[in-house]
């Protein structure tokens, strides 16, 4: 009998290291590297997703009116990041409230049944029947003192607490220049289209002046033909500023938190430059960053974090103190008697030897704890630059609009003036057509130095952690238009 099971043992495991097992009724891997697994017909049960706050249906009602304020609003309550982020700060939380158990005695039942026969081949005559025996009981364990493991534990389980929940605050940061940026975006998509547009009826003008010159003999087929030239031109960038605003109206939905597909155009526009501008100096700034910004505060409690963990594992290399008390009861089913046992100890606990495996991870710790203050010291750097950096591009913004609005109007009156000489049949075809092309251009430029400016002080803005719930934003408050 024992060769028949050894023999039973022996096919099986080979049988397990030859094949691997299958799932859903297919086999487990594809059969070699440059092979695709091939998926079950059978289908796996589809996950239950969270549902949008606002019902795409109802918002696509009243998208073309989307104000700012509201855009931002549903993207903190819709946007994957901003949930994940709070779901993993809830996850903190609980495990900061398992840690605290600590401090609380552990309580523990138990109850048992045995069936049991004895039989002995000859029989004995202290062979019995079969019995039946029950036994329940409860306990209490308490560790009274640990040189502080137990409060270092909890410190870390605090401090990573800490961390998930200045984690969170920064995705909402982030969250808030997502959505600010893709709406401000697509307003500019949608004023450079009609940059476009306004570029093309003027190409269109010049087109239809230079064939109305030809028709009277005053103008050449070279020149409607530069003229064909430049409205062809003019309609190409129309068509790519026309893919612009489609790109841009996806990505807005994407930082809401919809599918990019559905919604369509809006009628948001740039809000304009206000007349006060920016007067904090940028070590003022900085200093607001390195005081509040959440993904900094994040870094330092994962800091502190390791610091209470250096005091955790030092803890584990000195002695603990226990107390435990029990009771139990066990009888024999259809039996009087019954046996009651009671104990109680304090227990003193002190780790000898365990093959330096305590020592190590005291030290593991302790470099860990070293490599959390540099990534601190390295986060307070990179918000240092990117604050520097993001006031930089906002001074550079705000001289550009003041610059492009010259421009544009230099670059208006240029083409009014070259296009009336030209129907006069004083100008020629090509000084009328760069004149227009500047004109172009200068829209063109008014509209992305105007985008710049906004984008600009609300990056400047996240970059110090202050841009607001709504949108808004504190360093230029007259700055943000909910239209």
């Amino acid at each position: 009998m024992k060769h028949y099971i050894a023999a039973a043992v022996l096919l099986l495991s080979a049988g397990c290291g030859s094949h691997l097992p299958r799932v859903q009724g297919v086999a487990g891997t594809s059969p070699a590297p440059a092979v695709p697994w091939t998926p079950p017909a059978r289908e796996e049960k589809p996950l239950k997703l969270a549902e949008a706050t606002v019902p795409a249906v109802q918002l696509r009602d009243r998208w073309q009116q989307l104000g700012l304020a509201e855009a931002v609003d549903i993207a903190l309550q819709n946007n994957p990041d901003t949930r994940t982020a709070w779901a993993n700060a809830r996850a903190a939380a609980a495990a900061y409230g398992a840690a605290r158990s600590v401090w609380l005695p552990a309580l523990s039942a138990d109850g048992a049944l045995a069936r049991t026969r004895q039989e002995s081949d000859p029989p004995q005559p202290n062979d019995y029947g079969p019995s039946t025996a029950y036994s329940y009981g409860a306990g209490v364990n308490w560790l009274l003192f640990n040189f502080g493991g137990r409060a270092a534990a909890i410190d870390e389980s605090r401090q990573a607490l800490l961390a998930a929940d200045w984690s969170h605050n920064a995705v909402i940061q982030n969250t808030l220049l997502q959505t600010v940026t893709a709406y401000y975006t697509c307003a500019g998509a949608r004023a450079m289209l009609e940059a476009h547009r306004a570029s093309l009826a003027a190409a269109e003008t010049a087109l239809q002046a230079a064939e109305e010159k030809r028709g009277v003999g005053l103008a050449t087929s070279a020149d409607v033909l530069q003229a064909r030239t430049a409205r062809s031109q003019a309609l190409l960038d129309v068509q790519e500023a026309e893919g612009d605003l489609r790109l841009s109206l996806g990505n807005l939905a994407v930082a809401m938190g919809y599918p990019a597909h559905l919604f369509g155009e809006f009628t948001a526009v740039i809000p304009e430059i206000p007349a006060d501008s920016l007067t904090q100096q940028v070590n003022a700034l900085v200093e607001k960053a390195l005081a509040g910004r959440p993904d900094l505060q994040a870094s330092r409690a994962r800091a502190r974090a390791a610091e209470a963990n250096v005091r955790q594992a030092r803890a584990g290399l000195l002695p603990s103190i226990s107390a435990s008390a029990g009771a139990d009861r066990s009888r024999l089913y259809g039996g009087e008697r019954q046996s009651d046992t009671y104990s109680g100890a304090l227990r003193l606990e002190m780790p000898l030897f365990a093959g330096f495996s305590r020592h190590y991870q005291l030290a593991r710790a302790r470099a860990e704890a070293d490599a959390a203050k540099e990534a601190v010291r390295a986060a307070e750097q990179e918000v240092s630059y990117q604050v520097y950096a993001s006031h930089s591009d906002f001074l550079t913004a705000r001289a550009r609009v003041a610059t492009t609005d010259d421009l544009l109007a230099s670059a208006q009156q240029s083409e009014q003036v070259t296009l009336g000489r030209y129907r006069e049949g004083i100008g020629s075809i090509l000084d009328l057509l760069t004149a227009q092309r500047s004109l172009a251009q200068a829209r063109a430029q008014q509209v992305n130095a105007r985008l710049s400016w906004h984008i600009a002080l609300a990056r400047l803005a996240r970059d110090i952690g202050q841009l607001g719930a709504h949108g808004e934003n504190p360093l230029v408050p007259a700055s943000t238009q909910t239209r």
